[in-house]
């Protein structure tokens, strides 16, 4: 196997970062200065004073998005901090621009009070036409979703909420289909509940899953939650995420850990601490048959595949590369966002997140479902297209988008912004400046 991390410093080193900002207009002489600043500028300035919404239409706000994250919970490296998140949200802005046509700026920041955060991201808004929280812990990043979504006018995500429950829930319903079961009917196991299981717990109540039988299995020491947890009130103030999944989950009040809630369940959604070793083979060879497992964790799955598979799992799904059924947000935020700035969107709702998951699924069962086959990968960016285009027709649909254009202009628009990096990046290729 390959020394990613050594290849990946190495080329960091060489490149000096992975993105960098370039005109997009055309400078040919000092009257070209003129148009695109002084004098020329003060024209659009004062018909935005006039109406602020114009920014949409004469600035880079209508397609720029702020990557936003204190550096308090990196992939699975934890706290290390913003100076070193930085790496990460240059990634992120690239897989942006590469697979969704949308230019991201990463804006790491030393502020871990939520309350700071919130400041600072609504000191911000006039500049971009979203922002996208990325790597902030929990319990904290609830809060922060949550006020930000209700008091800016632009839309507002939190991929390891929203761009992971979007990508397991379309991940689920091609497996459930694959497998023969109801979905809505079925035992699931969410093994761990920090910010990305908390979501998919939101998005399978929201698709109609009976959360019933959704049974929600913590740390050691926490177990099993339900409605009568011995710890309940002291988790209404520290960890109310827990305290919510209590009230909602496990309608039989079965206690205990791992072992007892794997027992007859027919899929596990594991988004915990990187193992291997985290979930155990004998806790799958408990499930019913046709057992569907998400291990997720990065950079290692909290169980291994192969392991899964011995142990008698049918469907297997990591958040990997290197192994098929890869749940990856990288299907999500280029795709959700692309839509949602197309049509201007003025937040992201629910129902467009649940349009995007249908829309990825959808694709993948044109396809063909296989075993190894759940969800488009991440290069099919015809899956992306359809998922911004089922996104800003939603938008539309609810009354959130400041712009409505019909099906057709959503789609050329939506094929040609993703098509334009592609492009860019093939010029400066074959002129010899992507060295």
């Amino acid at each position: 196997m390959r020394d990613w991390e050594r290849i990946s410093t190495e080329l960091h080193r060489r490149y000096k970062g992975k993105i960098e900002i370039i005109p997009k207009v055309p400078i040919r002489d000092l009257q070209d200065l003129s148009i695109w600043y002084t004098p020329g500028v003060a024209g659009p300035s004062k018909a935005i004073s006039e109406d602020r919404d114009a920014s949409f239409d004469m600035s880079w706000r209508w397609n720029t998005v702020a990557i936003v994250s204190d550096g308090s919970r990196v992939l699975g490296l934890g706290n290390i901090g913003p100076e070193a998140a930085l790496p990460v949200m240059e990634g992120k802005a690239l897989l942006f621009k590469y697979f969704g046509g949308v230019d991201a700026i990463p804006l790491v920041i030393n502020a871990g009070d939520p309350e700071e955060i919130i400041a600072l991201v609504k000191a911000v808004e006039p500049s971009f036409g979203g922002i996208n929280l990325e790597d902030i812990s929990s319990p904290k990043c609830f809060t922060i979703l949550e006020r930000l979504r209700k008091e800016l006018e632009i839309p507002v995500w939190h991929d390891d909420q929203q761009g992971t429950a979007l990508i397991v829930l379309a991940a689920l319903i091609n497996a459930f289909k694959l497998v023969g079961k109801d979905l809505r009917s079925a035992k699931i196991v969410l093994f761990g509940l920090g910010a990305a299981n908390y979501a998919v717990l939101k998005f399978l109540k929201m698709y109609g899953v009976n959360t019933g039988k959704v049974i929600v299995v913590e740390r050691p020491g926490i177990g099993i939650l339900y409605d009568s947890h011995p710890r309940l009130e002291e988790f209404k103030d520290s960890m109310p995420h827990w305290y919510e999944a209590a009230l909602i989950t496990n309608s039989e009040k079965i206690t205990g850990g791992p072992e007892e809630a794997l027992k007859g369940a027919d899929a596990v959604i594991a988004a915990s601490k990187p193992g291997p070793g985290t979930i155990k083979k004998e806790w799958i060879k408990l499930m019913s048959d046709n057992a569907i497992v998400f291990s997720l964790a990065n950079p290692t799955p909290e169980i291994l595949p192969e392991e899964a598979k011995e142990a008698g799992a049918k469907i297997v799904a990591t958040g990997r590369s290197d192994y098929p059924n890869q749940v990856n947000n990288s299907l999500g935020f280029p795709g959700v966002f692309r839509g949602a700035l197309t049509v201007r969107a003025r937040k992201i709702s629910d129902g467009m997140c649940m349009a995007a998951a249908k829309a990825l699924a959808s694709y993948a069962e044109e396809k063909g479902l296989r075993e190894d086959y759940i969800i488009p990968r991440m290069y099919e960016v015809d899956a992306v297209a359809m998922e911004a285009e089922a996104v800003a027709e939603e938008a539309i649909r609810e009354g959130i988008a400041r712009k409505i254009i019909g099906r057709s202009d959503i789609r050329n628009e939506v094929r040609t912004l993703m098509e334009r990096p592609k492009r860019i990046l093939n010029v400066l290729q074959k002129a010899g400046q992507l060295p």
